[in-house]
């Protein structure tokens, strides 16, 4: 399983072939606790089954409705969740995501997935990766202030071995045969600087750490940080920031950085030390934002008037939209005339004006930041920039 990027989220605004199915799932990390996700899971299909029969042809909808039962008897499937899981299948994608905060429980047969529960959690400004360094292994995290998970995207070499293959110099400190002591260090295999039966040199070993460097460096870009635009904090020792900073060429890369190995730091230390790198970048972007919509405004390319904001949403004219966080507006949003419509209260699952604005921001390409209430520089609930 993975965590849900930007990109996912464009390929899930997209048109689909219906019959989509959209499960939400607030999920556990923990046993006793994790034993009830497969039982309310199992439920959720139960009522998807029966919307799905009574609405499409059961010829055409029996291999998707198999894939959706299949997950609830997956024992290992249910071992390894984390605060929430999104399953969304049609008859010609299935996607499953782990989130880090919960959702509400939730079972949608449409003829569109049902993404607004995402938009806040994908969109939130808080979140980050973490990239634990050391001279022969790698580890990745994606977080937020209250959570942090290990990931292992495909394509990123965890060790050095994995990255360089047999030709490594690096010397190695392991019990040797021939009773010599443990930690008595090898030859080096395959150096190509060291004479056969030799221990590689100094150099030997940084040029492995900046090859080794320069690969993950690379898949962390391509794999990570481009589809996910999530600032990147580094976790290492003073020589191994040098080493890595002086190659990358991953833009995400933060200045502050985590100056300790990270080998002995479990993931609530991690989270703790890198929101700290975090928190200045953090209050900055959203101190650009807002200081753009205030100019904006002035200048009558801005508003935070919800018809007014609407309209240019309708004509892809929203550049940026600033959301409130947990603010709700129910009603609805005619994307096709830019009309709202207020609803008298809030129902449970109704439609929500502010995550309506915001996928038709997304599918206009433009770009949604979901901001603390105390951050925001109004009271509507949103704040647009215009492109023109």
């Amino acid at each position: 399983m993975r965590p849900l990027t930007a990109a996912d989220l464009n390929v899930l605004l997209a048109e689909q072939q219906p019959p989509c199915v959209s499960i939400y799932l607030p999920t556990h990390r923990t046993y006793p606790d994790n034993r009830q996700g497969p039982i309310r899971y199992r439920n959720l299909v139960h009522h998807v089954a029966e919307a799905v029969r009574q609405k499409y042809p059961r010829a055409a909808t029996e291999e998707l409705l198999d894939k959706l039962r299949g997950l609830a008897d997956d024992q290992p499937f249910w071992s390894h969740r984390w605060d929430g899981l999104v399953v969304l299948g049609s008859t010609t994608q299935f996607h499953i995501f782990d989130l880090q905060r919960p959702v509400l429980e939730l079972a949608v047969v449409a003829d569109s997935f049902h993404v607004k529960p995402l938009l806040r959690i994908i969109q939130s400004a808080d979140r980050f990766h973490v990239l634990c360094l050391q001279r022969e292994e790698v580890r990745l995290y994606e977080g937020n202030r209250d959570a942090l998970d290990e990931i292992q995207p495909p394509g990123l070499p965890l060790n050095i071995e994995t990255a360089l293959g047999t030709d490594v110099a690096v010397q190695r400190k392991t019990p040797a045969p021939g009773g010599k002591s443990p930690g008595e260090p090898h030859p080096a295999p395959r150096s190509p600087n060291a004479p056969p039966g030799h221990a590689a040199t100094r150099d030997d070993a940084k040029l492995d750490t900046e090859r080794f460097f320069r690969v993950v460096d690379q898949a962390v870009w391509e794999q990570v940080s481009r589809p996910a635009g999530l600032p990147v904090v580094i976790a290492a020792l003073p020589e191994n920031q040098a080493i890595f900073r002086a190659i990358t060429h991953n833009p995400q890369v933060l200045t502050a950085c985590i100056e300790r190995s990270p080998a002995g730091m479990n993931p609530p230390q991690l989270r703790a030390e890198a929101w700290k790198c975090m928190l200045a970048h953090y209050l900055t972007r959203l101190g650009r934002f807002v200081e753009d919509f205030r100019t904006a405004k002035s200048r009558q390319r801005g508003s935070d008037n919800l018809d007014e904001v609407a309209r240019a949403g309708r004509d892809g004219r929203v550049g940026v939209l600033l959301v409130e966080a947990e603010r709700f507006i129910p009603g609805k949003f005619d994307p096709h005339t830019g009309i709202v419509s207020l609803a008298p209260n809030r129902q449970a699952n109704g439609d929500d004006l502010l995550d309506d604005l915001a996928e038709q921001v997304l599918r206009t390409k433009g770009n949604v930041v979901v901001v603390p209430r105390e951050r925001m520089p109004t009271a509507t609930g949103l704040a647009a920039i215009y492109r023109f």
